[in-house]
């Protein structure tokens, strides 16, 4: 790999990185983010922050978003306030519990290092 290559950077959708799973309580969804792979445990926290899950449910209005590091896991909750339209009994959207927001996040495009692209799920 010359030098040139070894400096490249990816930029992929999180998927690559981790997978999720999404749970809900009333106006309220919490999201979790785990690693595919140790190494990519760092890339995750340095990019995948409130602020940057914040704007990617822009849409959807959080009123607040919290993350929860769970390192021996290599793995992040997130909960998003005020993101399910009122809630189960409340919501007239079609996904209530709001399941399908695992993928909303983990289309978030995150700048991987060449060096790591090993790790990343999917074709290579």
């Amino acid at each position: 790999m010359t030098d040139t290559a070894a400096n490249t950077v990816l930029t992929v959708p999180l998927h690559r990185l981790a997978h999720g799973r999404t749970g809900d309580k009333g106006n309220r969804s919490n999201i979790s983010v785990i690693a595919w792979h140790p190494a990519l445990w760092e890339l995750l926290v340095d990019q995948v922050t409130e602020e940057t899950v914040a704007t990617q449910f822009a849409l959807r209005q959080p009123s607040r978003v919290t993350r929860y590091l769970l390192p021996r896991l290599h793995a992040m909750n997130f909960v998003l306030d005020g993101v399910l339209d009122g809630g189960v009994n409340d919501a007239l959207n079609l996904d209530s519990h709001g399941k399908a927001l695992s993928f909303l996040l983990l289309d978030l495009p995150v700048r991987v290092p060449a060096a790591l692209a090993q790790h990343l799920a999917g074709p290579r």
